[in-house]
């Protein structure tokens, strides 16, 4: 039975006086809004309830395919591996440790294992996000934060694993991170401003001593965070905001003391700090772009106090084309994660030993260190995944480059990744650029148009390696395509590549999603009227600015969290986090980038036209895209839109940012939405 469309049962916003006629959606709470949501959600209840079978055996294939009973990869640290374990039916992984064997294997005994932590008794059933897990240095107590609404503000609490007592700190507005000092005693923690911005660093003493602020960031672009160095003998806070960068240090053994100032912030100067071992000696390691907007590597010897500016060496030069994403540090090698041509790159540089790149078998893929394990530590992890190779977890010999599988994610059932082809594709911009498309298909439907899912986000220089999905396959065994649209915005190709995609170049985040569609068609690979296109938060309004744009190109599309009404966001300093965009987006009381961001804003460009089929999901308790701009969205294309396609509608009334929290759960939204596409492209 297929979708109907534009029936007398939509749900249909009532329009206020003003310029904006659905900014009543955004009184939170209300039994109006309230009602409203719900109406939508039973909406597109009823509108999908023919689909119900096919959403039960999507998720029994997607669920099917993953080892529900699993054990992770231990990690060693001291004198225990430290792991977590799946079982069936649970929502979450249990959180465990056991003795380290005296061989320094990685084999469990479970006769030894010690539970630390069970998130599934934790949830009971409702929303739950994990937010620190901190054993302390002598692994005598964990830290943890939960979030159990989804709002990401988190409760912390301290557990002390001789006894099993938790206790919880009477702390409000935490952001969840928890930093041990070296004593084990001593626990920093951020606290949030009324804009869900990380703006004051605290410290607190387990003696029950009443915490104590550190530090107080006032500028509301700057975001704090406080970490352990690699060699595990500094305290570092990095405050930093979307161009501009700030570190302080604090010797990790004297946590009572104040931080010191690394190098005063600068407009426009991006740098971050670690703290590790260079030719045997304590050294100071600063990536910087001082020297060029890739960055480059800095050494400041240890000689007991913070060094200056002037105190750091050359490392690693600046390369125009090879971006420098982040170093780890281990005792005796140096690693640096680099971008090439698009692509992740691991380069090791030994101690007294040649410098070389860590060798990969696909031409496209994800890659980077998932673990560097101990500092003493002789091997790294590095977590590598293709969309036709599901993830492995690769042990690396630091000294000669030996590599070695220690698990890759199982896939039940039958599955061969040579069935699957994946290939790395070109588009031209209308500029001229060169846009970048991951794409994978079955193998007996290479060569012929298929239905084809493309995938886009492009903002804040995140880059969208390819990645496997279990669930993903349920979609090429129907022969659909998938794809990824590398676009500007994004971080694949450098820094550069960002910065071609934000603010007043932003237009060039739309039209290389355009341009990567109109490839695919072009090539044969796909038409118009086969073609699913997705995207979240950001990436929401990618699809957002694209349906307003080119409707005609699209058969259906999926917003996630979609951040669509960009416009009105940005001029609402009080929402949250719209200060610290302002360096992604600009900000909108200047006149020029109030008219730039009209200009491609989606909910503002609705108009009288065809759009395609169309899902939308929110969160309503979402604290980074809220709930309301999907809402207000849906409502203005609702009232304005000229077609008869499908328009639902879902807001997730438990849930975040991040949807809903357990494992089977995120299953079911997955096929659900996979429904929805299949329906849509007449596959089902």
């Amino acid at each position: 039975m297929p979708l109907t469309a534009n029936d007398s049962s939509a749900p249909i916003a009532h329009k206020a006086e003003g310029a904006d006629p659905y900014a009543w959606l955004q009184e939170r709470d209300t039994d109006a809004v309230l009602d409203y949501l719900k109406a939508e959600n039973s909406y597109l209840d009823a509108q999908l309830a023919h689909q119900g079978p096919l959403r039960e055996t999507l998720f029994q294939e997607i669920k099917g395919r993953i080892l529900e009973t699993d054990l992770s990869l231990p990690s060693p640290w001291g004198p225990y591996l430290y792991y977590t374990r799946t079982t069936a039916g649970d929502e979450y992984a249990r959180h465990y440790r056991c003795p380290r064997p005296a061989d320094d294997s990685l084999t469990v005994d479970e006769s030894r294992e010690q539970l630390l932590l069970d998130p599934n008794a934790l949830a009971n059933g409702g929303f739950f996000s994990l937010g620190a897990f901190s054993i302390s240095p002598d692994h005598q107590r964990l830290a943890y934060s939960l979030d159990t609404t989804g709002e990401e503000i988190y409760t912390l609490f301290v557990k002390e694993l001789a006894s099993n007592k938790v206790s919880e700190l009477s702390f409000d507005n935490c952001d969840g991170s928890m930093t041990w000092a070296n004593d084990s005693l001593t626990l920093f923690f951020g606290e949030l401003d009324d804009t869900h911005r990380p703006h004051k660093l605290l410290r607190y003493r387990l003696d029950g001593t009443a915490a104590e602020e550190v530090f107080h960031e006032p500028d509301g672009r700057f975001f704090l965070h406080c970490y352990r160095s690699s060699s595990e003998r500094q305290l570092l806070l990095s405050l930093g905001s979307k161009t501009t960068g700030e570190t302080w240090a604090l010797d990790a053994t004297q946590p009572q003391l104040p931080f010191t100032c690394l190098a005063p912030r600068v407009e426009g100067h991006e740098y971050d700090v670690d703290h590790g071992l260079l030719d045997g000696q304590w050294t100071w390691f600063i990536r910087s772009n001082r020297d060029g907007i890739n960055f480059a590597l800095y050494q400041a010897a240890d000689n007991g106090a913070i060094p200056e500016q002037d105190d750091w060496q050359l490392l690693v030069p600046h390369n125009p084309e090879v971006m420098l994403d982040g170093v780890t540090l281990n005792a005796a090698a140096m690693t640096l994660s680099l971008r090439e041509g698009g692509l992740p790159i691991i380069e090791v540089h030994p101690r007294d030993l040649p410098v070389y790149r860590v060798q990969l078998p696909d031409a496209a893929y994800s890659l980077h260190v998932q673990n560097s394990l101990e500092f003493s530590s002789e091997r790294i992890r590095l977590r590598y995944e293709a969309l036709n190779r599901p993830a492995q977890v690769r042990q690396l010999q630091l000294a000669d480059g030996q590599q070695q599988v220690l698990k890759e994610t199982p896939v039940l059932g039958p599955f061969d990744p040579e069935a699957y082809v994946s290939q790395r594709l070109w588009a031209t911009a209308a500029d001229g650029t060169q846009v970048p498309i991951s794409l994978v298909v079955k193998r007996d439907c290479l060569g012929q148009p298929t239905p084809l899912y493309l995938y886009g986000y492009g903002a804040y220089g995140e880059s969208l390696d390819p990645w496997f999905s279990h669930a993903r396959l349920s979609l090429l065994d129907r022969g659909v395509a998938f794809a990824i649209a590398h676009v500007r915005g994004g971080g694949e190709l450098g820094e550069a590549w960002y910065r071609a995609g934000k603010q007043e170049h932003k237009h060039n985040t739309f039209s290389d999603f355009i341009a990567c569609a109109e490839h695919l068609i072009a090539q044969g690979l796909t038409s118009a009227q086969q073609l699913a296109i997705s995207g979240g938060s950001a990436g929401g309004l990618l699809i957002g600015a694209v349906l307003n744009q080119r409707p005609e190109l699209f058969k259906v599309a999926i917003a996630e969290v979609p951040f669509v009404d960009v416009l009105n966001t940005m001029l609402d300093p009080e929402l949250p986090l719209t200060v610290t965009e302002y360096d992604e987006w600009g900000n909108p009381e200047e006149l020029e980038v109030y008219a730039r961001i009209k200009a491609y804003a989606p909910y503002e460009n609705v108009r009288a036209q065809a759009y395609p089929a169309l899902l939308v999901i929110a969160g309503y308790n979402d604290s980074r895209v809220q709930y309301w701009e999907a809402a207000k969205w849906v409502a203005r294309l609702r009232a304005t839109r000229t077609d008869g396609n499908p328009l639902l509608l879902k807001t997730e009334l438990g849930a975040g940012h991040g949807g809903m929290s357990g494992r089977y759960q995120g299953l079911r939204d997955v096929a659900l939405e996979y429904a929805f596409i299949l329906n849509i492209l007449g596959l089902a």
